[in-house]
């Protein structure tokens, strides 16, 4: 179990939950599709999890240098084949699961947005596994940011509203652009951790390739500019309820105190846990806001 990393699921649920809570805003609402979305996203956030411990495993990223938690292969609690194994059991979960969430949206006669969806849970799971493994991982190049803020951001929360409506949506990019800028910053919390270890081990992430001062920027921005999107959704929205998911702002904030203080980056790995609670937390707030009001 703890290969799985469940901790990391409320962020990977909290695009589930935002794009459900505009559906339900603009009058659209199945619980079945929200079950098995959430259940797809389990199976997709577990397979990349496993996925990470497989390739920072396979090349030496895992050693004993590295700050943040022991991993599983490198503590010797399972091994690289038993790894694999369940990376393959994991895919066919996903796989079986967002079928059945394509099929309870479309059904067989609008095939050709089945196809659109199944194109996309597919580059899903090549993304959850092509972060580290491969010879040409992009998590080592630095575009690992980029794929989280659009899989965890605009597919997941636009997807899921799609889902729901058929529609875009006029303004659902916005929560999605917040969502996504979060959970790109939780990324970069996790590699300014790292950056020493991933920077003697060939792993560039975008840390190690800016320097970690302006790493720090570059989480303020991600967290602020999500913030004046929610502001900006808030505001179109024309709900002064909406204004209830505006709460976790405090916590953010708190958390760019602390982050702007810490010099040693040992000390950044408890505010992880902070922010992806953050974030779910205002996802959480704007499911319960629209459907209490």
């Amino acid at each position: 179990m703890d290969a799985f990393r469940l901790r990391t699921l409320p962020l990977a649920f909290s695009c589930i939950f935002t794009g459900t809570a505009v559906a339900i805003f603009d009058g659209f609402w199945n619980p079945v599709l929200l079950t098995l979305a959430l259940l797809t996203t389990l199976f997709l956030q577990v397979l990349s999890n496993l996925a990470n411990d497989y390739g920072d495993s396979q090349k030496g990223v895992d050693n004993e240098n590295r700050v943040g938690p022991q991993r599983t292969i490198q503590s010797g609690k399972i091994t690289l084949t038993e790894m694999k194994r369940a990376l393959w059991i994991t895919a066919v979960l996903a796989l079986i699961s967002g079928l059945s969430l394509v099929y309870v949206a479309f059904g067989p006669e609008d095939w050709q947005f089945a196809l659109l969806f199944i194109s996309l849970g597919l580059m899903a799971i090549a993304a959850a596994v092509k972060y580290t493994i491969g010879s040409t991982p992009y998590g080592y190049r630095g575009l690992g940011d980029v794929f989280v803020f659009l899989f965890f951001g605009l597919v997941g929360v636009v997807g899921i509203y799609y889902l729901n409506t058929g529609s875009l949506g006029s303004y659902t990019y916005l929560p999605a652009i917040a969502v996504g800028l979060w959970a790109a910053a939780v990324l970069n919390l996790n590699n300014m951790r790292d950056h020493e270890n991933d920077a003697a081990s060939g792993k560039r992430t975008l840390v190690v390739i800016m320097g970690l001062a302006k790493a720090k920027a570059y989480h303020f921005s991600l967290i602020l500019v999500g913030w004046i999107a929610v502001i900006a959704f808030i505001i179109l929205s024309h709900s002064m309820w909406m204004g209830l998911a505006f709460i976790p702002f405090c916590l953010q904030l708190a958390h760019l105190n602390r982050v702007y203080k810490i010099e040693v980056p040992a000390k950044l790995d408890p505010e992880l846990k902070k922010l992806a609670l953050s974030t779910f937390l205002f996802a959480t707030l704007l499911l319960a806001t629209v459907i209490l009001t």
